[in-house]
């Protein structure tokens, strides 16, 4: 994280769209981000492991902690690079990711958070920019729970791997086409 920088001027956005691996290869990449954690929320059991939340059992959704500089990315745009990155169409799917866990949604930790997820939603919705209905629910943020060690910066330490190859650099790519290289210098990714 940036030395520079306070907690008062950063901000949180908690956002899950199926496997968390893929949703922090490519916040890792945005320039104003200052940090993406893996992690858990929405769920009924204190502190999860992978290995629970993988069951579907827990609750909790598989989803990234974005820290990021209002003043360099706004909430309204991570919130639109989401949904390019992922489908918020499909109820507990992202692709061959089956179950709860994956669900697209959307954790807000203020009122303005509230009402930016909303309208965007709505925008794109009127906009018809997805051939189905949003489902991606819009849901209070409640306690964050970060992943195991072996999650973090998983692109990173495992991009030859068959998942990262197939799943996570088309989304990356994804993110790339639509959004230019908006990479932070020094950044992972």
């Amino acid at each position: 994280m940036n030395e520079n920088k306070t907690d008062q001027t950063l901000d949180t956005a908690i956002l899950g769209g199926g496997c968390f691996w893929c949703l922090e290869a490519v916040f890792d990449l945005v320039d104003g981000v200052e940090e993406v954690v893996s992690g858990y929320c929405g769920g009924h059991v204190d502190a999860p492991t992978y290995r629970q939340v993988c069951t579907g059992g827990t609750g909790h959704a598989e989803v990234v902690k974005v820290v990021f500089d209002p003043a360099r990315v706004s909430y309204r745009e991570l919130l639109e690079i989401f949904f390019t990155i992922h489908d918020p169409t499909t109820v507990d799917r992202q692709g061959n990711d089956v179950g709860p866990q994956y669900r697209s949604v959307i954790f807000v930790t203020s009122d303005a958070q509230l009402r930016t997820a909303l309208d965007l939603i709505e925008e794109l919705g009127e906009q018809r920019v997805f051939p189905k209905a949003i489902v991606t629910r819009v849901e209070r943020a409640p306690t964050f729970w970060a992943a195991e060690p072996e999650h973090h910066d998983y692109y990173v330490n495992n991009s030859d791997q068959p998942y990262c190859q197939y799943v996570v650099a088309p989304k990356i790519a994804k993110f790339r086409s639509r959004f230019g290289v908006r990479r932070v210098p020094g950044s992972k990714g």
